[in-house]
């Protein structure tokens, strides 16, 4: 990169999952050329889904124009997924922003705002399918790049997603250097953090504990997406 200073614009929102976000924003931390923006509507306290408070760095009527916007998921990305105000702001930033980016469900927003049409991308595997209604091609991977589009999977997929942006961005050996500052060398305690790996009761019954939420997010996502791509 030439630039001496790269935006990082990272959108938070009212009931965010706050992993999505302060994993990558421990991880660009590490890099002395990031500028990092936490921007909202207005600079009050954001909350995420289970009440932690989050202080924006600047308004979306103030914010710089991103080199790399991100977008996080949780319970809230479903209001900003019909929050033209939203919708506007990500579009007028990627439009010259070298990376346009997301952790889980943050890939539903962009493709509401119609920022991944064609391209692949992932999302949480509970709601993985639903990047199809955007015409989006939906891949089952921990992170996904496709151009300047790179995606993360759900919630703690995050810091995988930002070390393989770097690492873009970077090179490899800074990428690595920030991975062993972090000691990121994950060793769950159980084999089954994935629908492929777990048992087959427990995916049973985490799809049940979710549906109703599920089946709310689906329909604003057919929606949405009806909207979007209709001629």
């Amino acid at each position: 990169m030439n630039k001496a200073t790269l935006n990082v614009v990272m959108l938070i929102y009212p009931n965010m999952t706050q992993l999505d976000l302060t994993g990558p924003f421990e991880v660009f931390s590490s890099f002395k050329e990031l500028q990092i923006h936490l921007v909202w509507k207005d600079m009050a306290p954001v909350r995420d889904v289970n009440g932690l408070a989050i202080l924006p760095t600047v308004s979306m009527a103030q914010c710089p124009q991103a080199d790399i916007l991100f977008v996080p998921g949780g319970a809230g990305q479903l209001p900003l997924m019909e929050d033209e105000e939203v919708l506007t702001f990500l579009r007028g930033q990627a439009q010259t922003a070298l990376y346009v980016t997301s952790v889980c469900t943050g890939s539903l927003i962009l493709a509401a705002a119609g920022l991944l049409t064609g391209y692949r991308a992932t999302c949480h595997w509970l709601s993985l399918n639903q990047l199809a209604f955007f015409n989006v091609e939906p891949v089952n991977q921990r992170v996904v790049i496709d151009g300047n589009r790179v995606t993360g999977a759900g919630v703690t997929s995050g810091i995988d997603f930002a070390l393989s942006l770097m690492a873009e961005v970077f090179g490899t050996e800074r990428a690595k250097l920030a991975q062993l500052r972090m000691e990121y060398d994950p060793a769950p305690p159980f084999i089954g953090g994935s629908p492929a790996k777990a048992e087959p009761e427990l995916v049973a019954q985490v799809r049940e504990l979710t549906c109703s939420f599920q089946q709310q997010r689906e329909q604003i996502a057919k929606k949405v997406a009806a909207k979007l791509i209709q001629p």
